[in-house]
């Protein structure tokens, strides 16, 4: 299986965010997670936990497995 790329996951998490019209600080709010570590995902300096991955997506009224395998199909 393909490793997923971190980049892939933080552009995905940035473009569904952005489809919301919200800011990296509403959906920190929302996910209960610090501002700048939505900007370190969304730049894809790091990979969200499990956990963390599946607070994000409910704030983003998605599924983290829709996230996980968008992220299967970019391109490296």
């Amino acid at each position: 299986m393909r490793e997923i790329q971190k980049s892939a996951i933080g552009r995905i998490l940035r473009a569904k965010r952005e489809n919301l019209g919200i800011s990296q600080e509403a959906l920190a709010e929302r996910a209960e997670v610090d501002r700048s570590y939505v900007s370190i995902l969304e730049r894809g300096l790091k990979s969200p936990t499990l956990e963390t991955l599946e607070r994000i997506c409910i704030a983003l009224e998605t599924l983290p497995e829709r996230v996980l395998e968008e992220a299967r199909k970019v391109k490296r």
